[in-house]
């Protein structure tokens, strides 16, 4: 692994280790990416094998528990799905973006790291064997259905074989480690007796798999070759949300906590209202679309003293979001900040034409598609949306344009939060 930064009076440094030169093995062991360093670094004695200067060099170092070699590390090579998923949102993107869209990730690491979700179909017992060992816990497992003959004609995996999905999620539950499901429910597909088959599978693995989470499956416009799977309509959801106190009473976890969780579109497809911000706890779920909503409005009720009642001058600024969000906001935030004398607030609706229609959620907005919407319309003295437009880093929304590009094209500042509305107010855009 090539090292990419050297503290100043590190241990490293003191070995004569420069960025650029490269950490091969600890205790006789190769170092595959960060996870494995920060894992064996712990020990007190080490022995450490670098590249220094293109010269291989093995060092004996005795250190404290907690004293670190003072190295950063190059990013790991993200290792590729095994499947060609029949609703993969990859596979929806329309051409001409950059190469990253149309990666699929199936990394376990990610899991650990991030909580992306990974199917486990191309895992091997060594990697499973890795997880247990380095304790990568809790992991986050796309599982879609737990029927054989199904996950074949769903996942499309490569090797066309059962990939033991049921003895895999056991072996590692066994050895005690964490584990969150998902399902993406396609009506007509996975659903009905299939999706009550899969949940009876998952709990048999309860509490070390801690939850289940049914998420209604996503299309866009660009699906021209690819398998016909229906939409979630608004009355599929209403049946679905029936189910659901059903479901949590015939399959039961403990501490007052569901087992399965649905995410946030259902409750807005079927004009549902929210649980509680509690029923959430602890927030395992939030960045995955489990509790979102309810997260931001428990935190604007909560911060709603804290608005200032009124300005001493006419201020005015503009929010934007995808379809998904607007009776939201509509309902529950627009008429509280109503109340602020000399405030005016424009929310406009974002037509996803990117992707289309069908895709509502304003994490998937394009820079292209907030300034055609926004063309001519009053915006006030900055507009504001949430972060998740953004890439991981923060810094390109999905057709490759920055904040300060769209705010360039608006004339106005473009920012975003993170889905806090009293924000806008603590960053001195309108307070």
């Amino acid at each position: 692994m090539k090292i990419t930064s050297v503290k100043k009076g590190s241990i490293a440094e003191n070995l004569g280790v420069k960025v650029g030169d490269q950490l091969l093995k600890i205790n006789s062991e190769i170092v595959r990416d960060d996870i494995d360093f920060r894992f064996k670094v712990t020990e007190e004695d080490l022995s450490v094998q670098f590249r220094i200067d293109g010269i291989l060099q093995d060092f004996q170092i005795e250190k404290d528990f907690d004293d670190d070699l003072g190295i950063e590390l190059e990013e790991f090579k993200i290792l590729s799905c095994a499947n060609d998923c029949i609703f993969c949102f990859v596979d929806q993107n329309p051409p001409g973006m950059r190469d990253g869209m149309y990666f699929r990730d199936g990394d376990f690491r990610l899991s650990y790291l991030h909580g992306h979700y990974v199917t486990m179909t191309n895992m091997s017992q060594r990697e499973l064997n890795r997880i247990v060992e380095q304790r990568l816990s809790p992991l986050f497992i796309s599982v879609h259905t737990t029927d054989t003959e199904l996950r074949q004609k769903v996942l499309l995996y490569r090797n066309n074989k059962d990939d033991h999905i049921l003895s895999k999620l056991k072996f590692l539950v066994d050895n005690n480690i964490e584990l969150h499901a998902q399902v993406v429910l396609m009506p007509g597909i996975n659903d009905g007796v299939h999706l009550m088959k899969t949940i009876d599978d998952l709990y048999s693995f309860y509490p070390r798999l801690n939850s289940l989470t049914i998420v209604p499956v996503g299309l866009t416009k660009h699906r021209e070759g690819l398998q016909k799977i229906d939409i979630v309509t608004s009355d599929y959801a209403i049946s679905m949300m029936a189910q659901l106190e059903f479901l949590n009473s015939k399959f039961r976890a403990d501490n007052n906590r569901p087992f399965i969780y649905f995410s946030d579109e259902w409750y807005i497809l079927s004009n549902m209202n929210f649980p509680k911000i509690d029923y959430y706890e602890p927030h395992d779920l939030i960045e995955n679309g489990v509790g979102q909503v309810p997260k931001l409005l428990d935190d604007f009720e909560i911060q709603k003293k804290d608005f200032p009642d009124s300005f001493s001058s006419p201020r005015e600024f503009s929010i934007v979001t995808g379809k998904l969000m607007a009776k939201t906001f509509r309902n529950q935030i627009l008429p509280f900040l109503s109340k602020i004398k000399n405030l005016k607030v424009n929310f406009y609706v974002i037509e996803n034409d990117f992707y289309g229609s069908m895709v509502t959620t304003t994490g998937l907005l394009t820079a292209k598609d907030i300034i055609a919407n926004l063309k001519g319309k009053p915006l006030g003295e900055a507009v504001w949306t949430s972060y998740r437009i953004l890439n991981d880093e923060g810094t390109l929304t999905l057709d490759d344009m920055t904040l300060e590009q769209i705010s360039e094209k608006l004339e106005v500042p473009f920012n975003v939060s993170r889905d806090n509305i009293f924000e806008i107010f603590e960053r001195d855009i309108v307070g």
